[in-house]
Formats: structure tokens, sequence, C-alpha cells
């Protein structure tokens, strides 16, 4: 059983990740020769599915659960194994794990592949952390675990200038958005003299206020930049466009969720709502218009694009819209707090597997050569048919329609929202969905009803890259299963979040 084990072994997800980056770092530095891109591919992906493993094993047996006597903490109260933080980290290893699988196909022919592996599950690892973290010096450090692999994932076809200078304006606006979560940790710190969460939420701020209140709008600042939540957003569509398509995956699941996790855990316990009420530091209020804007703004942008990829990466900015509802929607004494919250954290685990899976399929398309467009899309449903139907599922539960997963996520999470007073949130996430239908069944008309411009404009389509048409189906399949156990999903879900208040 779990709780025979040491405590530190409540790790144990972070630690598969880290050993795995090591190990590929390890071999492709000390043996060049003897390493291969299907051997770093599957040893990539069997350490994220040995963590995801880990994950749903500490998960089912309760470990930090309330039931099972609360959250397990280590390192002088730095680090705070719960339910929560184990379920983003099952969203992590997850996307992770369909990323470097596709990888295997999509850099087939680069120099040295070995270098991507190693520094996604050296991300991964950050983002695992990041879901533990109960001190803002963990926070932070994680974070940048995060950020500095991420910088360089987006500029890795280095010969390719669109991938360089996707990757220079990410680490520029990435370093700038560091400084501003660090400056508002600092004050935090000034304010309230401490970095462990619970310590913060009971510190004593007469006379400090203010400047509580200037550090906690600053750490939403560095918050909206992880999630790309607007302003803070225009490093995305440039960065999923010029990255290569399993980085745009990854950044716009994976680290999106990283983001998402800073925003719950820190916010609720850091900032509760009674010291939020009193201090007139109404961060709910921020996050709400920031929900608002960051949907109507992501989804009428993806409206007008007309390349796949740009309208994938401005999809993800509404998506973050509806996620940011977890948080906007939070009231002092609120009946649905753990429910909203809970609805956004399954919403993130539906995301995950329908958009890295789309983003995949665009990586597919790259790798056929099919070009980026709507109409080069044209008719592809006849060569790679299973594919297209993957990505039919893709788009229509990214669109919330039913019975597919992305439906009952959204549902789930405007209702909660609903039952906490915010039926002007909730009915905006309904309007957003119903104009993102538009430019998501753009895509399935052009797959399947659409003729290419020229007979021969599918030639070069082949089918052969396996693991790549692996791991599109297979998130289409993910997708698919988590309807049927969606209740388990969302009541664990809710389990965790409610455990923050």
């Amino acid at each position: 059983m779990v709780e025979t084990l040491p405590q530190v072994t409540a790790l144990l997800p972070a630690l598969v990740l880290a050993a795995t980056g090591l190990a590929l770092l390890l071999v492709d530095t000390i043996s060049p020769d003897a390493r291969s891109n299907t051997s770093m591919a599957v040893v990539s992906a069997v350490g994220a599915l040995a963590s995801l493993s880990v994950t749903v094993w500490f998960v089912a047996s309760g470990t930090g659960s309330v039931d099972t006597g609360g959250a397990i903490t280590l390192f002088a109260d730095a680090i705070k194994v719960d339910t929560m933080g184990l379920f983003f980290t099952a969203i992590f290893a997850s996307v992770t794990a369909l990323v470097v699988v596709a990888a295997h196909d999509y850099f087939h022919d680069h120099d040295n592949p070995a270098a991507f592996y190693s520094l996604t599950l050296f991300a991964a690892t950050g983002m695992a952390l990041l879901a533990v973290a109960n001190s803002l010096a963990v926070v932070f450090v994680a974070l940048e675990m995060v950020s500095l692999p991420s910088y360089v994932l987006v500029a890795y076809l280095k010969q390719n200038r669109g991938s360089v200078e996707a990757g220079l304006k990410y680490f520029l606006v990435g370093a700038l958005s560091s400084a501003i979560f660090l400056f508002g940790i600092s004050l935090v710190y000034a304010a309230t003299g401490s970095l462990i969460l619970a310590d913060i939420a009971s510190a004593s701020i007469e006379g400090l206020a203010g400047v509580l209140g200037v550090g906690v709008v600053m750490m939403i600042g560095g918050v909206a930049f992880k999630t790309a939540s607007v302003p803070f957003h225009f490093w995305a569509p440039e960065a999923y466009e010029g990255a290569p398509a399993p980085v745009s995956a990854f950044l716009s699941s994976a680290s999106k969720a990283a983001g998402f996790v800073v925003a719950f855990r820190v916010f609720t316990e850091a900032f509760p709502l009674g010291m939020a009420v009193s201090a007139n530091v109404n961060w709910m209020l921020a996050f709400a218009i920031l929900a608002a804007v960051t949907m109507t703004l992501g989804n009428f942008a993806a409206a007008v694009q007309e390349e796949v990829k740009r309208m994938l990466a401005y999809s993800s900015i509404g998506h973050a819209g509806y996620a940011l509802i977890g948080v906007a929607a939070l009231t002092l004494d609120g009946p649905a707090n753990g429910t909203v919250m809970g609805a956004a954290m399954a919403h993130l685990l539906v995301y995950g597997f329908m958009n890295t899976g789309a983003f995949l399929f665009v990586a597919m398309a790259e790798r056929w050569g099919v070009g980026r467009t709507f109409a080069d899309y044209a008719g592809l449903w006849r060569r790679a048919p299973v594919a297209s139907v993957a990505m039919a599922v893709f788009m229509f539960s990214l669109a919330g329609l039913p019975p597919f997963a992305g439906f009952f996520s959204k549902y789930f999470l405007f209702q909660a929202a609903i039952d906490n007073g915010f039926l002007w949130l909730a009915a905006l996430g309904a309007v957003n969905s119903v104009v993102s239908l538009y430019y998501y069944s753009r895509v399935v008309k052009a797959l399947f009803l659409d003729d290419p411009e020229t007979p021969s404009a599918l030639d070069a389509v082949d089918v052969r890259p396996t693991a790549l048409y692996a791991a599109v189906v297979f998130a289409a399949v993910a997708t698919m299963l988590l309807l049927p156990g969606f209740g388990p999903v969302i009541e664990t879900a809710e389990a965790a979040a409610s455990a923050l208040f």
C-alpha cells in the first residue's frame, strides 16, 4: 500500500520524469553513436507512461486525499502532494506521452532528435513539481523549469526562420513575464513575511494591504502569460505557428494546464476569498474580466484565420478563457466553489487529449507536406480516413457538441458557474462556443466535403508515419473513452478542488 512507503515516494511521478530525462541526456552525451530516434522515443514514452501509471495508482489509492489523512507535505511544507496535484500530473504525463510518440516520426530526419526528448521530459518534470508546489519560491523555480526548455523547443528547428523567430519572441516575452511574476512574489513576501501558501493566508497585513494588492496583480499577470490569457496572449499565436507542431501541442495543452494549477492553488490557498475581500484585493473580479475578454477575443480571432495551425492557436486562447471560469466564478461562501473549480480541472483534462490530438493531426499534415490552410486539407479523408475521422472528433469535442467529452466538460463548468451566481459568464461562454463551431466545422468541411484543387494534390500523402498516426488515433479514442468515464473524472476533480475551500 502507498501508506506504508516513505513519504518522499509521493514525489515519484515527478522523479520518474526527471530520471527519464536525465537518462536520455546521459546517453546522448556519453555515447551519441549508441542512441537512435526510435530508442529515445520509446524510452521517453515508457517514462511518461510510468509516471502516469504511478499517478493513477496514487489517486486510486487515495494518496493525499482528505479521506486518507489529507495532503502529504515535504521539505518544510514547501511541497504538498494532494489529489489536485496528482490530477494535474496525470494531464502532464498523458500529453507528454502522446507528444514524444508523435515526435518519433515528425523528427525522423532530424540530425539530433535526442535533445527534443530530454527537453520535453525536463519541462514535464517542472510541470509535475509545479502541481505540488506549496511555496511561492518552489512555484517560481518550477515555472522556470518549464519555461527554459520550452524556449528551446519552440526554436528547435534551427534551420527554420519561423521557428527561430518564434522562439526568440517567446523567450523575450517570457523573460519579462517571469520578472513581473518574481517582483509580485517579492511584494507578497514583503507584506506577509512568508512564502508558504498557508502562512501567507494567515499573516497579518495591517497597513500593507496596498503592497499585497500590487503583488497579487503582478502575479496575476505572470499567470495570465503562462495561460496565454488576454492581454498577455500575443506570444501564443506566433510561438504555436512557428514551433514544430508536436511542441505546439505540448505548449497549448500541458504548459497551459501548468499555468492553471498555479492559479487554482496559489490564489485559493495563499489569498483565500475571505482575506481577499477584507483586504480589498478582489482577484476574483480580475479573473472574471480576464475570462470574459480571453474567451471572446480568442474565439473571434480564430474565426478569421485561414491557416489551421494558427486557428488552433487562437482557439487555445479561447479555451483558456473557459478554464479561467474555475477561479473567476468563485464567491465568498459560494455553494458551488469546489464544483466550478473541479469542472474547470475536468475540462483541462478533456482539453489535453482533444487539443493535443488536433495539433498532432497538423503535425501529420506538415509531415505529409499538404500545406497549412483550410483549402490544403480538402479531400484529405480519401487518403487518411481514420486520421480524418479522429480530427473530426477533436473539432466537434472542442466546439462542445454532444455527445463528445468536450460537451460534458463545458456543461458542468457553465452549470457550476450559474449555480454560483455567474449566469452572465456562463452565457458568454455558451455564445463563444457557438462561434467556435463555425471555425471548427471549417476543418471538417475541408476534410470530408471539399475537393482538392488538383487531382494530384494528395499524391504526396503517405500514411506510413505509424507512431504519429497512432498518437492521433489514441488521442481520439481517449477523448471518446472519457464519455463513459466522465463521472469518476468530474467526481475526483470536484473532490480535489473542494479540499481547497
